[in-house]
């Protein structure tokens, strides 16, 4: 009886080494499935939206830079995915200051993922992504890592997209929803 209790005191337990899924609640200061419209509001102005927005979307634009924030809302007005970008054509228009009311520097992720980031920074901050494809928008080549957080529970985002530029690996656009492309098909098809 005493060499078991000895044994067992010299190995002590064993450490589960496999990584905790990673996942992210925020995207620009908003979290989907949890923030609504007039959360969004009080970061970024009403009266700077893009004009041309519906109720199911909102649009902060800078044409300056070639940034805009996308906000998709459901018919309860609560944000359901949230897109930053720097993919918006730039009009060379930069007298229009009023970029800088739209709080650029908080368009980014919970764990500080920024637009311009290298790809290998989006690997240390979440892992190695759920897949990666390459993808082509207007003509331009880019990379689509997909990171799924179905495994971390109901209730955080279910999915982020992260789109790099295939020549410079630099992030070009993230998205994170409420709910997962799975998931949505699936309530789709019922």
């Amino acid at each position: 009886m005493m060499a078991a209790v000895l044994s067992a005191s010299a190995f002590p337990a064993q450490r589960d080494n496999t990584p905790k899924p990673v996942n992210e609640l925020t995207l620009a200061g908003l979290r989907p499935g949890r923030d609504s419209l007039t959360n969004a509001f009080k970061h970024y102005k009403q009266k700077f939206l893009v004009s041309k927005t519906s109720a199911a979307s909102k649009e902060w634009r800078d044409t300056c830079t070639g940034r805009s924030l996308v906000l998709a809302v459901d018919s309860q007005s609560v944000i359901q995915e949230i897109t930053v970008s720097l993919l918006v054509p730039r009009d060379g228009n930069c007298d229009n200051r009023r970029f800088e009311f739209l709080n650029l520097g908080d368009w980014i992720t919970g764990k500080g993922l920024h637009l311009g980031d290298s790809r290998n920074h989006v690997v240390e901050l979440y892992g190695e992504p759920s897949s990666s494809e390459p993808v082509v928008r207007d003509d331009a080549d880019f990379e689509l890592l997909q990171f799924d957080f179905e495994a971390v529970g109901p209730g955080v985002p279910q999915e982020m997209q992260v789109y790099c530029e295939r020549d410079s690996g630099r992030v070009a656009e993230i998205i994170l929803s409420a709910t997962s492309r799975t998931e949505t098909k699936r309530a789709q098809s019922q």
